[in-house]
């Protein structure tokens, strides 16, 4: 797949929290949670990533964190987790985020035991324009595993977790 691709978004210059509705945790990491968050009025859901400034500044990862927003509005790919927007309130700095609904790679591995031979090789020619594309915008992913590749909801694979 070479040439390009754009990722649609809807307008999000002025999203703030109180125009989402949110709902389940998908899940936590060490400097807050990703829930599940509907834009109000529609029947849009995207993945929220809320982020405790508390514990970004405590743990010294305000850098960290500027680095994965700038990655991820740099990118835009059918086989990447893709940023809409991201704002801040006095707590939190939320990264709204393309809700992918398939799950984790991991959780249909587990499942599964193995994967054939055929469903291997789709996902990995996936991962190879997935990985091209992020290495030709000269960006380093350093984090490969199962759980941090996402399966939309016609069974591609959608990279995540660039933090």
């Amino acid at each position: 797949m070479t040439g390009s691709y754009v990722y649609e978004k809807p307008d999000t210059s002025k999203w703030k929290l109180s125009d989402l509705e949110l709902g389940a945790t998908l899940g936590t990491g060490s400097f807050g949670r990703v829930r599940l968050g509907k834009l109000k009025g529609t029947n849009n859901y995207y993945a929220v990533k809320c982020l405790k400034k508390r514990e970004i500044i405590k743990m010294k990862q305000v850098q960290h964190l500027s680095q994965e927003k700038q990655i991820l509005m740099e990118l835009s790919h059918p086989f990447i987790v893709n940023m809409l927007c991201s704002f801040q309130d006095e707590r939190c700095v939320y990264l709204v985020l393309e809700f992918v609904i398939g799950g984790e790679v991991f959780t249909h591995l587990r499942s599964a035991g193995r994967f054939p031979n055929d469903v291997a090789k789709f996902y990995h020619a996936e991962l190879v324009l997935a990985f091209e594309y992020i290495h030709g915008k000269d960006i380093i992913y350093r984090d490969l595993k199962p759980e941090n590749l996402l399966l939309d909801s016609k069974g591609h694979v959608k990279v995540t977790d660039f933090g």
